[in-house]
């Protein structure tokens, strides 16, 4: 699926809604959905839901905004489309931005959550970076414990990792990085809250890998160079924020970009060449 954003209103209510997986003490209602679309299946999420305000936040922005920064850093990810639609939920009609996204896996793949896959694998001893090395995955797991830093994802549980099997071929693997809404400043719901937030405080997480804390996290990678693809530079920021004008506030692009270029600056400036 291309990255991109629909600001043309689609129609979107026959689909049918229900309650997403969310790790404790995630606070809100996140909602699902699925389509086939020409034998492709194609999966919705909305931003936090409630039955009375409707959409109140804006996680699935934050879902293409973190898309366009894995591509900038050469990260393989999951991509997103931001469309505009009407959709019906429990009979009522609502107008919002929501996310859509195609499946990852392979023909002849089936997935398992790391955390399930991690209980029936192990024995138990062995920490869970470690174990994801032996499986293979360091490059991955490397780059998806710095991109949790940079964009400060409170929400890496180990349903939001998945190992892909394809019992035929014999291998394994895990799944493009995915489920980024709950990073940023997915928190704030008006531009007062925003000016207030401090981007560089190291807030705490829900991480099925390493610690509640992101900063400590960056120990776990076993090496000190940089280890992306790409170069973030200031630039790029026209790239990650493009067709989002009125989508969200000024302030709160700012915010995010402030956000995602210190901390990204603070993890450059500890990897040695």
């Amino acid at each position: 699926m291309e990255t991109r954003v629909i600001r043309e209103k689609q129609d979107l209510k026959y689909l049918k809604w229900n309650h997403a997986r969310t790790s404790s003490g995630t606070a809100g209602t996140f909602l699902k959905s699925e389509s086939n679309i020409g034998g492709s299946k194609v999966y919705y999420k909305l931003s936090n839901f409630d039955m009375v305000n409707g959409v109140v936040g804006h996680e699935c922005v934050n879902e293409i905004i973190v898309d366009r920064l894995l591509t900038i850093l050469g990260v393989e990810h999951l991509h997103y489309q931001l469309i505009y639609a009407d959709i019906n939920v429990d009979g009522q009609v609502y107008t919002t931005y929501l996310c859509a996204s195609e499946d990852f896996k392979a023909r002849g793949e089936s997935k398992i959550a790391l955390d399930d896959y991690y209980r029936v694998s192990s024995d138990g001893k062995e920490n869970r970076y470690d174990f994801c090395v032996r499986q293979g995955w360091q490059k991955i797991i490397n780059e998806m414990i710095a991109v949790d830093y940079i964009i400060l994802n409170r929400d890496r549980h180990g349903a939001n990792i998945e190992v892909l099997r394809n019992p035929k071929k014999k291998t394994l693997r895990i799944a493009p990085l995915f489920d980024h809404g709950l990073s940023l400043l997915y928190s704030c719901s008006n531009d007062a809250e925003v000016e207030g937030y401090d981007v560089t405080e190291d807030r705490p997480c829900q991480n099925f890998i390493g610690s509640r804390s992101c900063y400590d996290n960056l120990k776990m990678i076993q090496t000190e160079k940089y280890i992306f693809q790409n170069e973030l530079k200031k630039a790029d920021r026209y790239e990650i924020f493009a067709d989002l004008d009125g989508i969200i506030s000024q302030k709160l692009m700012d915010k995010i970009w402030e956000m995602i270029w210190k901390r990204y600056k603070k993890y450059r400036k500890m990897c040695k060449e």
